[in-house]
């Protein structure tokens, strides 16, 4: 199975949180913070989408920022594990580049409200959560970087440089989170096609 279609198996996100009024706790978090940005809700917000009182709140998650690196942490391992399940799978690096890139983009697509909050409040995040979620994204950097390195070995990529290009081509994924529409004319699985085509005519794909 490729990384694509485990993604697409993935219908119910949150599952990992328990119990049920904390997962509804943090779905409500989520809305909050891509409708409103992260400084400007307050737990009474939150609360009160999920149908609770604030008090609730306090019993599963201690503050607002306890939130907000739950859903950061979430969605940054998934992240990691598309990618990885991309690099580890098999075939040439041109293919697994291309499955990598198809699953983030619709990782990001298909769960933009999600994407958004993981993505672009990172500054929000105490210092020590920030430095976990750093150190989380570094990982995801090495991955893409060593399919690039693995694919100018091959002789299927022409890329000079392969740290700025890991960072376009990063870049180039999470920003779907910002603009994608659901009553667009392209589906995720239809953007992350049109992704992965872009991906390779930037790194130079020779397909062998």
């Amino acid at each position: 199975m490729s990384a694509a279609d485990q993604t697409a198996e993935d219908e119910k996100p949150w599952d990992e949180v328990t119990p049920e009024a904390a997962r509804k706790l943090l779905v409500a978090a989520v809305e909050a913070f891509a409708e409103r940005g992260y400084h400007a809700t307050t737990t009474r917000d939150i609360a009160g989408r999920a149908g609770m009182s604030p008090a609730a709140l306090y019993i599963h998650y201690k503050t607002k920022e306890e939130l907000l690196h739950r859903i950061s942490r979430i969605g940054h391992d998934k992240a990691l594990e598309i990618l990885s399940a991309a690099y580890e799978g098999e075939g040439t690096p041109t293919e697994r580049l291309a499955d990598a890139v198809r699953s983030f983009v619709r990782w990001h697509a298909g769960r933009h409200t999600t994407a958004r909050v993981v993505q672009y409040e990172l500054d929000a995040l105490g210092d020590a959560h920030r430095t976990e979620i750093i150190a989380l994204r570094r990982e995801t950097d090495a991955v893409v970087r060593r399919l690039l390195e693995e694919g100018v070995a091959a002789g299927e990529f022409d890329v000079p440089d392969v740290p700025g290009t890991t960072v376009a081509v990063l870049s180039l994924c999470i920003d779907v989170a910002r603009w994608f529409n659901t009553q667009g004319r392209r589906t995720p699985d239809e953007v992350g096609v049109f992704y992965a085509d872009l991906v390779l005519r930037m790194v130079g794909a020779q397909k062998k």
